[in-house]
């Protein structure tokens, strides 16, 4: 059941797409779904067991919880209104409510619970590779955005903080094993915590054009974070004092790059300024006009559940103004918050809407004409390249990731609202302290093609290569050569390495470009000319035809051995 193809399949946008299918890994069902073919399921059991043996070693225990969830656990997190239509949901033939797991916090914390009831059975950690639902917008990317993933999510109970602590050290650790040991370079970022909640959280992003994170990078003191985390410094600013401020008709104008074309003055120069509903309630934000929102640190700066941008009515309601003549000069609601980015504090000169439509205001002083609090600067754009680190005061880069794990420290959030608590040496009873932690298995098998392979196809690591030795047997029906195709294939089989024998009745180029391909870390051939001339060929995939060497057969498994360390 190896089938390969040699045009790409419509839909794929990224090189590991496109070779997963092509190379026989994983065959469409429909959008976001994808059926495993057995070269695939190869390489996800391979990833599987290191997994296991990495979560062994650092203590964990391995459990299996049901996909399917009672939609109570879900009422009780209050995660049933908030994960939206991203959660698949599903009725039992007596109409109760269930959902498809998506994540399992409730599910264990529920199961934990109710066995766990002494300090004495503390700490414990406990892991499954369980299938996982989301119902993705756009399914995209093949493995990487999918409907339905393998997921390994692991979860810790603690009696402190610092044993909490350790047990998020002890995962964070065995995670750098696990994708190191998987021939992948991931890279620990600082990230937002999302849906899942907690205070604290780190990505494992693989680096690649086609990653869909954005990454921020301080190459001089290591600090990494995702954009959606990722902090910058700024410069006290020491603006020139300006005139009071005018009115400006901009007649048609309303974005900031049209204002900015009409008023001959850079982006930089103009405030941003829109309506947010947050929790219900009109708050202003304004950040520089060449800068981007950030909403995660808005929704965390406001500290609300809730956060989107105001519709039509309430933005004129609040400003006096559609939107594009917004400005935080005297907006119709006296009384509306305004938030502004830190690099707006003390800034001057400053154009901004005006509340009107087809107006703006120019030599606007923010502190002088805007009723804006010190406590309501804050950082609150996306980082881009060359922002300054807040850690080290160097520029930063941006580069691209893909979110191979995530790591979370939960603290009480899912046992208070489930009452996981235990009894003390004194017999009273506390709450457990929590961490999860998550691997994407089936994106990591993605995330390993989409690092390593180039133009003739797939280059896998060999911990996690389908087989690891393809012997390309040129000619199946003279006995002699395939005596020694056999021979090397026990030889190698007893010392531990995976084999497939090619002995399809296809040319020799045709194999050839098969195995690159499919990407076996190591391609032997053998043939009637090659023994003919003292031995069989044998080359490492990522070695070029240079590198090829000639081995004579009682050699020829060991030679193998060495190059496949």
């Amino acid at each position: 059941m190896i089938q390969t193809l040699r045009d790409n399949p419509q839909d794929a946008e990224i090189d590991s797409h496109k070779l997963l299918v092509r190379a026989g890994i994983v065959k469409k069902l429909a959008g976001g779904l994808y059926t495993y073919l057995p070269l695939g399921m190869r390489s996800l059991k391979k990833v599987q067991e290191i997994i296991r043996q990495e979560m062994d070693r650092a203590g964990a225990l391995e459990i299996c919880m049901p996909i399917l969830q009672p939609a109570e656990l879900w009422k009780q997190s209050g995660r049933w209104e908030s994960m939206g239509p991203g959660m698949f949901r599903v009725k039992d033939r007596a109409q109760h409510d269930y959902s498809m797991a998506p994540t399992a916090e409730e599910t264990v914390t529920e199961v934990i619970r109710n066995v766990i009831n002494s300090y004495r059975q503390l700490p414990v950690t406990v892991y499954q590779i369980q299938w996982k639902f989301r119902d993705e917008i756009r399914p995209r990317f093949g493995l990487m955005r999918s409907k339905e993933f393998l997921m390994k999510d692991a979860y810790s109970f603690d009696t402190t903080m610092e044993a909490a602590d350790k047990s998020y050290m002890a995962m964070f650790e065995a995670y750098k094993r696990v994708f190191a040991r998987c021939g992948l370079k991931a890279y620990p970022v600082e990230a937002d915590t999302g849906d899942i909640g907690g205070k604290f959280s780190h990505e494992f992003h693989v680096l690649a054009e086609a990653g869909e994170d954005g990454i921020a990078f301080c190459e001089t003191c290591g600090y990494a974070a995702n954009l959606e985390k990722a902090e910058r410094k700024v410069a006290v600013r020491n603006d020139a004092d300006c005139p009071a401020y005018e009115e400006v008709h901009t007649p048609d104008a309303k974005t900031i790059e049209q204002v900015s074309k009409f008023m001959g003055v850079p982006g930089s120069a103009f405030v941003k300024s829109l309506i947010y509903n947050a929790d219900g309630k009109p708050v202003m934000v304004c950040v520089p006009g060449d800068r981007d929102v950030n909403d995660v640190k808005l929704k965390h700066f406001l500290d609300v559940k809730k956060l989107e941008l105001a519709d039509f009515d309430t933005v004129l309601k609040a400003s006096g103004a559609n939107a594009g003549s917004v400005g935080p000069v005297k907006p119709a609601d006296a009384s509306i918050r305004i938030v502004c980015d830190q690099a707006l504090k003390g800034a001057k000169g400053c154009i901004v809407g005006a509340n009107k439509d087809d107006y703006h205001l120019k030599n606007v002083d923010l502190a002088r004409d805007c009723n804006i609090a010190d406590a309501d600067f804050a950082d609150l754009v996306v980082v881009r390249d060359g922002d300054i680190c807040a850690k080290c005061g160097k520029p930063m880069v941006i580069k691209r990731g893909i979110e191979v794990g995530h790591v979370f420290k939960l603290g009480t959030k899912y046992t208070d609202a489930f009452n996981a608590v235990y009894k003390t040496d004194d017999l009273k009873e506390a709450t457990m302290i929590m961490g999860c932690y998550g691997i994407g298995v089936s994106r990591t098998v993605q995330a390993v093609i989409e690092q390593s392979h180039d133009k003739d196809g797939i280059v896998w690591p060999a911990s996690v290569a389908p087989y690891q030795v393809c012997i390309s047997l040129l000619d199946p029906d003279q006995a002699e050569v395939a005596a020694v195709a056999d021979k090397l294939e026990a030889e190698l089989e007893a010392m531990g390495v995976d084999v497939i024998v090619d002995d399809r009745a296809e040319r020799p180029g045709v194999k050839f470009k098969d195995a690159d391909l499919i990407g076996f870390p190591v391609r032997v051939v053998v043939g009637a000319k090659g023994l003919a001339n003292g031995g069989v060929e044998v080359k490492r995939r990522d070695q070029d035809k240079s590198q090829m060497k000639i081995v004579a057969p009682v050699e020829a498994a060991a030679a193998i051995k060495e190059l496949l360390k």
